[in-house]
């Protein structure tokens, strides 16, 4: 039996360490310092990873620090981010209804944006695209008040309006003056079955060949400079029409069966853009006018003024032409008929305008040789 101080019992708390130990390190080991009160094993000696100190552990994430809630600042930290395409935006859905505020004294910009305005709607992709990529929600406000203009303003364009029937068809094509097959561009004009088919830009060399290719039925026609006339009904009164330097248009009366319908075929002068001068349409402007004047000066009755008057039904300087005539494309179309470039046509600039007359249907035909299509359109009495 022995005798003497029994031993501390096994469960005994192991004396506290003081809380402002410094950590050991071991010597030539890499890594995090040792535990505090966790000795430090001789030079050498293998590491346990037990004597680690664990890293700190991750509490729950705090509110708002998800994902979902980072995707949030990233729309609202900016509220007034994109204000100015949100701005460019809203112009563009005001632009069809106020494009006449748009001023014409510098480089004739309110004429520019006319010649274009149904592409106001262009803007809508691009604007899209930056509102989303870059999280500006104002972008997309501009986005959305296009979207509800735009159909408001040429909603109704797109509308079918074509009728079957008429008494009279009429064909306007601009043949080009290179145009390298003027005899398959008049063939196919008389294949759509018109009564009167009136031409411009039609080169001096290629006038015998386009008549000749004509069928005999229009044996009436008159030409002028580059414009011409082929008619199935007699014709009399066939004149120039005196709306620049050099022929660019003609007057005649045709004898239909419903009584005379006086023609005007007309090319007015081209247009330009250039960056120093704006949207150059002096000369166009000049020459509307006078031709407006003319067909003003005609004795009540119908009246047709056809050709490629360089200019879209929605410009102002051909406001006075237009005035108390009717377009065939606006009434009886379908979609915009756009004209030009025939590649890919962005405006319609050969018309087919009428007083006295209704439209029954308008449209345009297939591409010939020329850069501009072929307009139609076909009226009753």
């Amino acid at each position: 039996m022995t005798t003497g101080t029994p031993p501390p019992p096994t469960d005994a708390p192991a004396p506290a360490l003081p809380t402002d130990a410094p950590a050991a390190s071991v010597p030539g080991v890499p890594g995090p310092p040792l535990a505090p009160g966790v000795p430090a094993p001789a030079p050498g000696a293998p590491v346990s990873p037990a004597t680690r100190p664990l890293p700190p552990a991750e509490g729950p994430v705090p509110p708002g620090e998800g994902s979902g809630a980072r995707g949030a600042r990233r729309w609202s930290a900016r509220p007034w981010k994109g204000v100015w395409l949100a701005v460019a935006g809203a112009l563009c859905a005001a632009l069809p209804f106020a494009h006449a505020l748009v001023p014409n004294s510098v480089g004739n910009l309110g004429s520019l944006v006319e010649t274009f305005l149904p592409w106001t709607v262009a803007v809508l992709l691009p604007l899209t695209l930056f509102g989303v990529l870059r999280r500006a929600p104002l972008v997309l406000v501009g986005v959305l008040l296009v979207a509800v203009a735009w159909p408001v303003r040429f909603g109704g364009v797109l509308v079918d309006k074509r009728a079957a029937g008429g008494e009279l068809i009429v064909v306007s094509h601009n043949v080009g003056e290179d145009n390298r097959d003027p005899a398959g561009t008049a063939r196919r004009l008389a294949d759509t079955g018109a009564q009167v088919i009136a031409v411009q830009e039609l080169a001096e060399e290629a006038r015998e060949t386009f008549h000749r290719a004509l069928p005999a039925r229009y044996r009436h026609h008159t030409v002028h400079g580059g414009v011409g006339l082929w008619s199935t009904y007699g014709m009399t009164g066939a004149e120039p029409v005196e709306i620049m330097p050099w022929p660019r248009a003609l007057r005649a009366t045709l004898a239909t069966p419903k009584g005379p319908v006086t023609v005007f075929v007309a090319h007015l002068a081209s247009v330009r853009v250039s960056p120093v001068h704006g949207f150059t349409t002096g000369r166009r402007d000049d020459a509307a006018r006078l031709l407006a004047r003319a067909v003003t000066a005609e004795r009540p009755g119908r009246v047709l003024v056809v050709g490629d008057l360089n200019g879209t039904a929605d410009d102002r300087a051909l406001s006075p032409l237009l005035r108390g005539l009717t377009s065939a494309q606006d009434v009886a179309g379908d979609g915009f008929g756009f004209s030009w470039p025939a590649a890919f046509p962005l405006a319609r600039i050969d018309h087919v305008l009428a007083r006295g007359i209704r439209p029954v249907s308008a449209g345009t035909l297939p591409g010939t040789g020329s850069d501009h299509l072929p307009v139609t359109a076909s009226f009753t009495f």
